[in-house]
């Protein structure tokens, strides 16, 4: 399975989000959507897995977080790094977003994945997103993708 990472939209989808997302078969949102059109829009992409931000008020529907299964690969997703102490046991992959830097760290055995932010990066990283596989129980071809405007 083929997945794309975004986090930290704030109401807005890059055309060239479309241009690097085309060929996934799911997308994992770590919040900071803003508007519900941002949902519908990258759900004309791929189905979406989303998690709601400190700037998703207006989108309660959304969980806080978010535990699930995809090729495999135990996954658990926040908003925030500080939530990923509570994650659950067994959890290969963590997703986090809000602050807009890039990071593909692991700790423990634990991945920890943050795809900055397609819109407003911070820290000199680039508008980004990534993309990765997932199958037989394992994450591979991680990559940090700069959207170029």
């Amino acid at each position: 399975m083929r997945i794309g990472i975004v986090s930290d939209l704030h109401g807005h989808v890059p055309a060239a989000l479309h241009d690097e997302l085309h060929w996934v078969d799911r997308i994992l949102c770590a919040g900071d959507v803003q508007r519900e059109e941002v949902l519908w829009e990258l759900e004309t992409i791929a189905p979406v897995i989303c998690v709601r931000g400190n700037n998703d008020w207006s989108l309660g529907k959304l969980p806080a977080s978010s535990t699930f299964t995809l090729g495999g690969v135990k996954f658990f997703m926040a908003h925030f790094p500080s939530d990923m102490g509570k994650r659950p046991a067994g959890t290969q992959v963590c997703v986090h977003s809000h602050t807009h830097v890039p990071r593909d760290e692991t700790r423990g055995g634990v991945r920890f994945l943050n795809p900055g932010s397609t819109t407003f990066p911070r820290g000199g990283s680039e508008p980004s997103c990534m993309r990765a596989v997932v199958e037989g129980g394992k994450i591979s071809n991680v990559q940090l993708i700069a959207l170029l405007y």
